[in-house]
Order: structure tokens, then sequence, then C-alpha cells
């Protein structure tokens, strides 16, 4: 089956050959995909090359960190695509982000301040988990509405760390 995943406005063919192989834009690629004890870690291996992800889904799309970098992705079937499309799916975001925190760790700096005019990309927070510090970034273009934590704290998996309108 081929699915379309969209990477932070980049899209990807990706169609599954057996529960080894993929193919990634036409890319033969070898993989092992394993949820680490029940947590929301992943274990994955590229053409023997081994990564580590933190995946949780936030409403229709997921949140991956992996590698210190925070990614949001969407993943649907050519079928999903199409009918998202044909109702107006793809207009573009409004409302407010809420940057939720992809696993529990310490605040270790927040470099935006509340009323701050933020890029897509730009580094919102960063958070220290497993002695690894992860920069959190923006998904849009907007302004930091409300920061609900402090340098200093610790936060749980999926708490709402700030606001970006």
């Amino acid at each position: 089956m081929k699915y379309i995943a969209t990477i932070d406005g980049k899209e990807y063919t990706i169609e599954v050959l057996d529960e080894r192989h993929i193919r990634l834009d036409g890319q033969l690629l070898e993989v092992d995909f394993t949820q680490v004890s029940g947590q929301p870690v992943y274990s994955l291996i590229i053409n023997g090359q081994s990564f580590e992800a933190y995946v949780h889904r936030d409403e229709d799309e997921w949140e991956v960190l992996m590698s210190g970098h925070q990614y949001r992705a969407r993943i649907e079937d050519e079928r999903e695509k199409r009918l998202r499309l044909a109702g107006g799916g793809a207009a573009t975001q409004t409302g407010p982000y809420h940057l939720k925190a992809p696993m529990p760790g310490l605040v270790v700096a927040i470099p935006v301040q509340e009323g701050q005019e933020v890029k897509k990309g730009e580094v919102l927070l960063i958070l220290e988990s497993m002695k690894m510090q992860n920069e959190l970034k923006s998904p849009r273009d907007g302004v930091v509405q409300r920061i609900r934590v402090q340098p200093g704290e610790n936060v749980e998996q999926r708490q709402t760390l700030l606001s970006v309108e």
C-alpha cells in the first residue's frame, strides 16, 4: 500500500513492500521499527543505521522527536489525502498552536518571550530528557501568546508548554 507522509510541509511517498522493506520516494530501504517497552519510544533501523524516536499522536498529526529535532507528520493513504483535499482540508492553519512536551523532561531554556513574533523553525523551548537536550521549534510563523512553564521546571509528557497564535 502507498502512503503520503507530509513532514513539516514536505511530502514523501512511502510504499510498504513487506514488514522489512519500504520504498521511500522510489528508493528501496530495509527497515526495522519497534516500540520500546510499551513507551512512546521507538527504535528505528534504516539500512543498518540506528535511530531512537519519541512518537505521539496529536489530533490528526503525529509529533516525532528524533536526533534532537521535533517534526510534525501527517500520514495518509492516497485515498484519504484525495478526500481531505476535496473537502477543503488544505486550508491554512488558524487558531493557536499549543506546544506540548513530547516526553517528560526538564525545561532548560525558553529563548522566546510572550508577545514575541516567531518564524517557522525558530526554537521555542529547550527540553532535556534522558541526558539529551532537544530544541522544540515552531511549526509556523506566529506570536508567542502564553508561556506556561519556566526554566528549571520538570514537565510531563503532553503537558502544554506554550502557545503560538
